[in-house]
């Protein structure tokens, strides 16, 4: 098969099409024929040797939600037949023409939706649903600030949050970028580049906060998101972009009664993972069958152009998802 692989730690130019054998596949496992796989941040870090994949994916091929054809079953499968359209959260290996996956990662592809938009959705919608509901516990008529909402997270929690009933604030880092966020259903987009998110949330919530804080930046906005949060607030936090160490006011968090938590989905074991899987067949799939909730794509590239892809998730320069074609 063909794959893109890390030739070694690097800029985008490490990224190389190669000639791999095809996966073997375990006896709970599919084998997927991918027809075009998500593009990711955690790509990005795993290229430049800052975020190795766990025990068990390929070290070097990069990837991690992939949408295809069903091509053989493990004997003890028993969900899926050979020949149905499937989306998968996977570990890596997803930038590649076949991917063997646990049965239970994989979701059915909605009729309405091509193989470019299916794959953007697994890593996106996971996260969200396991960050924002598992452990944020948003609810319904609750409130939720979410960090950059342009980007993959931000597009999917905006319109997972709005359609299960919460109020959506979302930072973003152009008047663009916030008009579309609020198009998509954010009360209020701020642009961090020119507002100060701290005394935005404060004015927009006369002082009361918000219920629930999804964050990626870490570092120097964790005292803001602090004083962001209600009483009883959750913090949850999916990465550090602006470093992992932060200044805590510690009376604060007990005065407020705040929970500060956060996770990594990647290294979490399968039945974890299909447990979130069964969660999001159950309460959103239906919505992107009836168009509810939509997948928003920047840019589709032919695989070969994997390096022109991770140009474009550096730059910054996009609304939504990037996504490589197998096709």
């Amino acid at each position: 098969m063909k794959a893109i692989i890390i030739t070694q730690t690097g800029g985008p130019e490490v990224l190389q099409l190669q000639e791999r054998p095809v996966p073997a596949y375990a006896a709970n496992e599919v084998l997927v024929k991918v027809m075009a796989a998500g593009v990711n941040r955690p790509d990005v870090y795993q290229r430049k040797g800052n975020y190795p994949p766990p025990i068990g994916a390929p070290q070097d091929i990069p990837g991690l939600e992939i949408a295809g054809i069903v091509e053989a079953t493990g004997s003890d499968g028993s969900r899926w037949n050979i020949g149905d359209r499937v989306c998968a959260l996977i570990s890596g290996g997803g930038y590649a023409e076949y991917i063997n996956v646990p049965e239970g990662q994989c979701l059915r592809i909605p009729g309405n939706l091509n193989f470019a938009e299916a794959a953007s959705l697994p890593e996106t919608f996971f996260t969200v649903w396991s960050n924002v509901f598992d452990r944020g516990q948003l609810k319904p008529h609750e409130s939720i600030l979410i960090h950059g909402g342009s980007g993959g997270i931000g597009v999917a929690a905006i319109q997972i949050a709005k359609a299960l009933g919460s109020t959506v604030y979302v930072t973003a880092g152009s008047d663009e970028k916030c008009k579309f966020c609020e198009a998509l259903g954010a009360r209020r987009a701020i642009n961090y580049k020119t507002e100060n998110f701290t005394e935005v949330i404060k004015q927009i919530t006369d002082n009361k906060g918000v219920n629930v804080i999804l964050d990626m930046i870490g570092g120097d906005y964790t005292p803001g998101n602090l004083k962001s949060l209600a009483d009883d607030g959750r913090l949850v936090m999916i990465n550090s972009m602006h470093g992992k160490d932060a200044q805590v006011d510690l009376a604060l968090v007990m005065r407020k009664r705040l929970n500060i938590t956060g996770s990594m989905l990647r290294n979490r074991d399968t039945a974890f993972k299909s447990a979130i899987a069964s969660s999001l067949e159950k309460n959103i799939w239906p919505m992107l069958a009836s168009g509810e909730i939509k997948p928003i794509i920047h840019s589709v590239f032919p695989a070969e152009e994997a390096a022109k892809a991770h140009e474009l998730m550096e730059s910054g320069d996009l609304i939504g998802k990037v996504v490589l074609s197998f096709e």
